[in-house]
């Protein structure tokens, strides 16, 4: 199975863009053993129209359109449920051993998440109902990413 990060606005340089490309370095290494491949990141730029809601449109129309065809699909949302580390191993392992070829892992712009995107979602997680920068959500997701594959494959990095 396919694991990507799309994702609206672009990492620039600096640490949290070198802090990410660790994690997705260390999950691609493990990654494959376990039947997944990736993570792939579709950055998509951000919208400039001046109200909130055009905001939300446009980048939710980019977001569905970067996503694959039959992707299982996982929005980052802070209305979304929190879910511990074990419970994405889990849900990863459940969609790989049941075909799903991709599992989009969706962030989205400093507005949220449009109405249709959300809809289109199988599953709305949130990293707790704090906010947080959209460079440091994706820092934490590709972590999770390396943590469920360290769970899947039984390695000590999670103490959990």
């Amino acid at each position: 199975m396919r694991l990507l990060i799309v994702a609206v606005g672009r990492l620039k340089a600096g640490p949290e863009r070198e802090l990410c490309a660790r994690y997705i370095d260390r999950t691609a290494k493990g990654a494959r053993a376990l039947g997944l491949s990736g993570p792939d990141i579709v950055e998509l730029g951000e919208s400039s129209a001046r109200r909130p809601d055009d905001r939300m449109a446009e980048e939710g129309a980019a977001l569905l359109a970067a996503l694959p065809e039959g992707a299982g699909i996982i929005a980052l949302d802070p209305r979304g449920t929190q879910i511990s580390s074990e419970e994405i191993a889990d849900d990863m392992a459940a969609r790989r051993d049941r075909g799903t070829r991709a599992l989009a892992l969706v962030i989205g712009g400093a507005d949220g998440l449009s109405p249709p995107v959300r809809a289109r979602a199988e599953k709305l997680i949130a990293f707790g109902r704090a906010t947080f920068p959209h460079q440091l959500v994706r820092v934490m997701l590709a972590e999770q990413l390396y943590r469920a594959t360290t769970i899947l494959a039984g390695h000590p990095y999670h103490k959990g």
